[in-house]
C-alpha cells in the first residue's frame, strides 16, 4: 500500500509560520491534498503536535509528532517520534539548550501554542529559530534516547543544511534517512556525497503556508493502509 506523506510542516508556533497554519487548518488542507501521513516540525518545539494529532484524528490522517531541530552549527534536522510523550520530552531537552533571546514578534512573528480546537493556550516568549547548544554529531544519540529518529533537512538548501553549513557529510555520520526537497538536485548530491547512495531519501514541503503543503506525490510503501507511527518511523530509517 502506497501512502502519500509530507513530513516537514510548520505551524503558527514557528515564528516564520503563517498565522493560518493552525492545527485544524493544516489537517484540513492535508486532507484536501489527499495526504495520508503528515508530521508537524516546528522550529525547536513540539508543543503544537498534540493539537495537530487531535485534529488529524478527525480528518483520518496519521500525524507524526516532531520538530525541526537547529543544532549549534545551525544545521536543521527533522526529528520524528512515534509518541507525543516522547516528542514533548525531547522538547524539554531542546528547550534547556536553546539560546534564550526574547522574540520580537513585530520582526519575527508570533509563536502561538494551540489546542485541538484551534484555541490559543499560550505563546512562546523566546525566539525558537535560534540555534541550540546541541552539536550535529550528538543529534542521533540524543534523539534515539527519546525513541525518535533524525532526518537531516533540505540537504540541497544553500543555508541551514548539513552540507551547506558543515561543507560535507561527516565521516562519522550515522543517519539512514535524509530529506531533499528539490529532487532535481538529488543526482548531483549523490555524486558529490556518496554516503547518500546508502540512505532513504524523502522529499517534503517545509511548508510555512497552507498552500505550500505537498500534494499527494511522494509515497511510502506499507503492508496495509494504516501503519502505526512506529512502523512509519522504522520504514523511514530502513535502508532501501
Amino acid at each position: 500500500m502506497e501512502l502519500a506523506y509530507d513530513l516537514h510542516i510548520h505551524s503558527c508556533l514557528s515564528p516564520c509560520g503563517d498565522p493560518d497554519m493552525t492545527p485544524n487548518n493544516i489537517a484540513g488542507m492535508a486532507m484536501l491534498k489527499e495526504l495520508n501521513i503528515i508530521a508537524l516540525t516546528d522550529h525547536n518545539s513540539a508543543r503544537n503536535t498534540p493539537a495537530l494529532m487531535e485534529a488529524g484524528e478527525r480528518y483520518g490522517l496519521i500525524v507524526i509528532p516532531g520538530m525541526e531541530l537547529t543544532t549549534e552549527e545551525e544545521v536543521h534536522v527533522v526529528c520524528l517520534f512515534a509518541e507525543a510523550e516522547d516528542a514533548l520530552a525531547f522538547d524539554s531537552y531542546v528547550y534547556e539548550r536553546l539560546m534564550k533571546v526574547r522574540n520580537k514578534k513585530e520582526i519575527f512573528g508570533e509563536q502561538i501554542i494551540m489546542n485541538g480546537n484551534d484555541e490559543v493556550i499560550g505563546e512562546e516568549e523566546y525566539l525558537l529559530i535560534n540555534a541550540t547548544s546541541i552539536p550535529f554529531d550528538s543529534v542521533h544519540e540524543a534523539v534515539s534516547s527519546f525513541n525518535g529518529i533524525m532526518i537531516p533537512a533540505h540537504l540541497e538548501k544553500g543555508t541551514t543544511s548539513l552540507i551547506s553549513n558543515l561543507g560535507m557529510i561527516p565521516p562519522n555520520a550515522d543517519f539512514t534517512c535524509a530529506e531533499v526537497n528539490h529532487l532535481d538536485r538529488l543526482h548531483e548530491l549523490m555524486r558529490n556525497h556518496p554516503y547518500l547512495n546508502n540512505v532513504r531519501i524523502i522529499s517534503d514541503s517545509d511548508a510555512h503556508y497552507l498552500q505550500d503543503i505537498n500534494e499527494a506525490v511522494h509515497t511510502l510503501a506499507f503492508p496495509n493502509d494504516h501503519p502505526t507511527r512506529k512502523e512509519i518511523l522504522d520504514t523511514l530509517i530502513s535502508v532501501n
